[in-house]
């Protein structure tokens, strides 16, 4: 990997960084911003794929999360923030991710992702356990409006719909990785 690549590697990571938690000095605060954050994920979704907005009406409940990814060779790990939302009763959990994984790349991105839990059984599960198990690959350049993405995601969880959209940075990996999302105790 050139220097100029690793440079643009670190910088990217840096300027991302800042999005991995909620923004805020207080409680209300941070929640106000991952409202917010779940609120413009949701309108790029219906944006990007109109037919998502009938399957979340329809589902048991759906989550949106912001995370930072960076892999550098053979390691990738990220961290992020998000809300669960169970259709059936209107209650919002708000929850913390991280990821570890392995696999060949290198890069830092930004990025969105949204998921449909097609049963009750599916979303208790996801708040209460937390884990999601799955190979990613991702090529991605982007910043804003500008650039382009193409990714896949296998989902491992059974009766999860995943959705992901990248904000910004530029990744090329393919890595095994596992995920751990769990209640936010300051938040809840």
């Amino acid at each position: 990997m050139s220097i100029k690549t690793l440079t643009l590697l670190v910088a990217v990571g840096t300027t991302v960084a800042g999005c991995a938690s909620p923004k805020g000095a207080s409680v209300p605060e941070k929640r106000a911003s991952v409202m917010e954050m779940r609120d413009g994920v949701l309108a790029e979704l219906y944006r990007e794929k109109p037919e998502a907005r009938e399957k979340i009406t329809n589902a048991a409940g759906y989550g949106t999360f912001s995370n930072i990814n960076i892999n550098l060779l053979l390691v990738s790990s990220g961290r992020g923030y998000g809300v669960v939302r169970n259709n059936a009763t209107g209650a919002d959990t708000y929850m913390k991710m991280g990821m570890v994984g392995v696999g060949l790349g290198a890069g830092a991105k930004d990025f969105r992702a949204v998921m449909i839990f097609k049963s009750q059984e599916a979303l208790r599960a996801f708040v209460e356990e937390g884990w999601e198990f799955g190979g990613h690959a991702d090529a991605a350049a982007k910043s804003g409006d500008k650039g382009a993405e193409a990714s896949l995601a296998d989902e491992v969880t059974g009766d999860i719909e995943i959705y992901n959209f990248t904000e910004a940075g530029i990744a090329l990996q393919a890595t095994v990785a596992g995920t751990k999302y769990w209640k936010d105790s300051e938040l809840n």
